[in-house]
């Protein structure tokens, strides 16, 4: 079943073209990477896909909906930026959580809060940059969404926090979804993916089956990323 068709998909902002005739097809269960340099186009891609942004040409459905206010209940969407107010306790993000979205999962919640050492009566004042991303992924993973975004969900984070992020993600992942991430860090991430795509100048240059662009080059993603991406 496909979950994310997105069939010529450009987007300009003035004169410039931040996106430019991208196709692509994510299947149920599949955990998919978008991956370029900062200026590809990543963010706006992503943007549409949430129904955050209109497209200037083609045409994106999820789950056979065009996007609108009815593909929103479909997806959940990290962005890569704090959303959750300094005033709040992480019981206050759950309710908040709880009251917009239909499909949030209080109980997954607890059960990843607990995971990454998270308890409900802290403050978000209080927390660390990593600490804070575990709450925004804990949150975002609770929604039992067709399609999960994650914009950079290690950006900034130590070594340790990764390593928790990276098994919550996995953790909470339902084969019954799919999910998109962005990511600079590519070493890191290269294990979660099943099929990758390399945005540049908002195009797609490269993308297929992870396992397979590996054993077709011998080369690790990593290294097919600096190959990609060279000057």
């Amino acid at each position: 079943m496909g979950i994310l068709e997105v069939k010529d998909i450009s987007k300009k902002y003035f004169k410039k073209k931040a996106l430019d005739g991208v196709d692509l097809t994510i299947e149920q269960g599949k955990i998919v990477g978008i991956l370029g340099p900062n200026g590809s186009g990543k963010t706006t891609f992503l943007k549409l896909i949430a129904g955050l942004i209109r497209p200037s040409q083609g045409q994106i459905e999820i789950c056979n909906t065009e996007i609108g206010y009815k593909t929103k209940e479909l997806v959940a969407y990290l962005p890569d930026s704090d959303f959750l107010y300094p005033w709040m306790k992480i019981s206050d993000a759950k309710k908040v959580y709880a009251s917009f979205f239909k499909d949030f999962n209080s109980k997954k919640f607890d059960e990843l809060l607990e995971f990454m050492k998270l308890e409900l009566d802290m403050g978000v004042k209080g927390l660390s940059k990593g600490m804070k991303e575990k709450l925004a992924l804990a949150l975002t993973l609770s929604r039992e969404a067709k399609l999960i975004i994650l914009d950079e969900p290690l950006n900034g984070v130590d070594p340790v926090a990764r390593e928790q992020i990276l098994q919550a993600i996995l953790k909470g992942f339902s084969f019954e979804s799919s999910m998109i991430i962005t990511s600079h860090l590519i070493n890191e991430v290269e294990s979660l993916l099943d099929e990758v795509y390399f945005l540049k100048e908002g195009k797609i240059q490269l993308s297929g089956n992870t396992e397979d662009l590996r054993s077709e080059r011998s080369m690790s993603l990593d290294e097919i990323y600096r190959e990609v991406f060279a000057c």
